[in-house]
């Protein structure tokens, strides 16, 4: 592994490129990563450095958001199959049709869509800024929330809020259920429990803290406690321990894992970067009308 990694090093040289790495991927892309973050702070983060190359290891709506904010950057997907299903379940179409149908709703989408998607809607949100953006829309406006029915029935709960709901959803977050909860505080009595809001409601309700992953780091950073139960993707573990040294972190559930978030690997990092593809590319059009609600979304954020 020595030499691959040595090998993907003197690529990105050559290449001068930038390794981006979301929190939940393989721990050993997390750690030749040049960034590690949640999606839009990589996009972010790459947008300031002037990255000519963006290695994005993720998923494709991450890489996507990446090109939509470095446009002349060229930006590559280590693994074209590495798709996200809860983008999957808000079509572009779909998304127009209603958008056609209720001129007068205000549409926000989770940054989690496709960029096809974020051409046709209003604003964007982040899991960390969601309740934020929410927050300032008009009360007397009828809003419709994408794709992610949990999320937003977290914030209509915690906002009084009554927006629409899209019916997408997190299988690797959807599958905890409240007996997943009780069963986690019975194996670790006074540890509490940190769950992400893509979870349902009803699991929301029972954890200690809701946060989005760069809210999860934060509150272990800042937090006086010494364990604590992890109820997101499970790549986040590997950061979370790094970073803590000496505190415990139990996962939610073994099984909390997102299977696309594992497809990239080093060797598609190494082929990428030699053979400069699979590239992102977007239309014209998607990319002029895409970039818009993310740039609302970083206005009000």
């Amino acid at each position: 592994m020595s030499d691959l990694i040595e090998e993907i090093k003197q690529l990105k040289a050559e290449r001068k490129a930038v390794i981006l790495a979301h929190n939940y991927v393989k721990a050993e892309l997390q750690d030749i990563a040049d960034f590690t973050g949640d999606s839009l702070e990589l996009s972010i983060k790459a947008k300031n450095a002037g990255a000519g190359v963006i290695v994005f290891c993720g998923v494709r709506f991450m890489a996507e958001t990446a090109k939509l904010l470095s446009p002349q950057s060229v930006v590559l997907l280590p693994n074209p199959d590495a798709g996200c299903p809860m983008a999957d379940m808000a079509a572009a179409d779909k998304v127009a049709a209603y958008k056609a149908a209720h001129p007068d709703t205000i549409i926000v989408a989770y940054v989690n869509t496709t960029a096809a998607v974020k051409a046709h809607v209003d604003i964007c949100c982040t899991s960390g800024n969601a309740e934020k953006i929410i927050a300032s829309l008009p009360a007397d406006k009828e809003v419709l929330f994408l794709p992610d029915r949990n999320l937003g029935g977290n914030l209509n709960r915690k906002l009084g809020r009554n927006m629409q709901l899209w019916p997408g959803f997190c299988p690797t977050h959807d599958r905890v259920t409240p007996a997943v909860i009780a069963a986690a505080r019975a194996e670790h009595p006074g540890v509490k429990v940190l769950v992400h809001p893509e979870c349902d409601p009803e699991v929301v309700a029972l954890a200690d803290v809701a946060l989005s992953t760069g809210g999860i780091l934060r509150h272990v950073r800042e937090s006086s406690d010494k364990a604590f139960i992890i109820g997101t993707e499970i790549g986040i573990l590997h950061r979370l321990r790094q970073e803590n040294p000496g505190r415990e972190f139990f996962p939610l559930q073994p099984e909390m894992t997102c299977p696309n978030m594992k497809k990239i690997t080093l060797e598609n990092v190494r082929d990428c970067l030699k053979d400069m593809a699979p590239q992102i590319e977007l239309p014209p059009e998607i990319m002029a009308s895409a970039v818009k609600p993310i740039e609302r979304m970083l206005a009000l954020s």
